[in-house]
């Protein structure tokens, strides 16, 4: 290989040419050290000696030294905001607000800061106001998820509605908690006085319209349930006992672990018919399919009343041996003495005192006769299709917490 001269000239060229950009890069950064405030190497010191508190005042200072400090703004706003020191995050915001010279896309991006702040701090008028000044920006996806959960919260569900459709807009995806809102739009059309039946219906077709994307997923159970149940009582206001029972009826094959919920009014529905007999037997059916402590309480009470003793008490024995649980015999024992008949201690155990052992149980069971949140763990008597306490929806389970065990 012949050797070429000009390397001779070229290998040292481009060596000092990197020794200078070296002396230059160091002489930059030791020229951007000197300038940084003194507090900002105290606020590292504290983060090094675990002193987040002490820290956080030193960046405090650096920021009000050199306001042009907009990401250190940004990161302690949003710190003060998870330690829940709510005035000084939006007071770390505002100040950013307040400067002429901010950048379009940092007074965008403090705006949606000090919405949130607002939002975490309960000002839910002022965080809206906040929110909406930036959906036309690249905060637009978490404005409108915040907007919705702040009608969500004040039960505002038409404007939750049109939330949800401005959020469809941005981002194809399905929203499983939109079916819920125009069924509690159904609801409170079926609460006024008198019922607005027609407002009502028409927030169930749409509901539909919305389960229709859930339809094969497992959270797609409760929506149809839940439709199925004010359809019903859509009919039952409007006298029409049919589409009542078959509307119920449905819950059965489409949603089968939400039968407990729609047994008391189907039972109902079947007696005022004059079918009394074909509906306990509907359930009995169901029950032996699907057993549940609530369609257990409605098909034991049915046949005690309508069949007496012996069939009702051989169907309890039954499901007490394949689902031994406290609570069934509680209903049990209610139910019976319910009856109010002078023979029925002598039918159960003669010389028992049903009233005491019944009362003794049902001190145990109180707790058990519950129904759970699976996220935040509230309990209620009642069944709810959105949490009271952590506000996320289809979280209830349609079982007794006896049952969950």
């Amino acid at each position: 290989m012949d050797f070429e001269t000009w390397w001779l000239i070229a290998v040292p060229v481009l060596f000092g040419l990197g020794w200078i950009a070296a002396r230059v890069d160091i002489r930059q950064m030791m020229s951007e050290t000197r300038s940084l405030p003194d507090s900002y190497f105290k606020g590292l010191n504290f983060i090094l000696n675990e002193d987040p508190d002490r820290a956080i005042d030193a960046f405090v200072e650096v920021a009000k030294l050199d306001p042009e400090t907009t990401e250190l703004h940004f990161a302690l706003g949003s710190l003060f905001r998870r330690r829940g020191e709510m005035e000084r995050a939006i007071r770390v915001h505002q100040s950013l607000l307040a400067r002429a010279d901010l950048p379009q896309a940092e007074r965008e991006h403090a705006q949606h800061e000090i919405a949130q702040d607002f939002l975490k701090a309960g000002m839910l008028d002022r965080a809206e106001q906040g929110f909406k000044q930036v959906l036309d920006t690249r905060f637009a996806v978490p404005a409108v998820r915040a907007l919705i959960r702040i009608y969500e919260s004040e039960h505002d569900w038409p404007r939750a509605i049109e939330a949800v459709k401005k959020l469809r807009a941005l981002v194809d995806e399905p929203v499983p908690q939109l079916v819920h809102y125009q069924c509690e739009q159904a609801q409170t059309a079926l609460s006024s006085r008198p019922p607005d039946l027609e407002a009502a219906t028409a927030a169930l077709d749409a509901a539909d319209h919305a389960a229709q994307a859930l339809r094969g997923q497992s959270r797609g159970h409760a929506s149809e349930a839940r439709i199925a149940m004010l359809r019903g009582a859509v009919a039952r206001l409007s006298g029409d006992s049919d589409k009542e029972r078959s509307f119920l009826k449905s819950v059965l094959s489409t949603a089968p672990e939400y039968a407990g919920l729609v047994a008391d009014d189907l039972l109902a529905s079947y007696e005022k018919a004059g079918k009394l007999a074909e509906g306990l037997q509907l359930l009995k059916e169901h029950y032996d399919r699907y057993p549940s402590l609530d369609m257990f309480r409605v098909v034991f009470r049915g046949m005690r009343a309508q069949e007496g003793y012996e069939p009702a008490w051989t169907f309890a024995r039954e499901a007490q041996r394949a689902h031994p649980t406290l609570l069934g015999l509680d209903r049990m024992l209610e139910a019976e003495l319910a009856m109010g008949e002078p023979d029925t201690t002598s039918k159960l155990a003669p010389g028992a005192d049903l009233g005491l052992l019944r009362a003794i149980i049902h001190k145990h069971t109180q707790r058990l006769d519950r129904y759970a949140c699976s996220v935040c763990g509230f309990e209620a008597r009642n069944f709810y299709w959105q949490g009271p306490g952590c506000n996320s929806w289809e979280t209830y389970q349609p079982r007794r917490i006896e049952e969950l065990a």
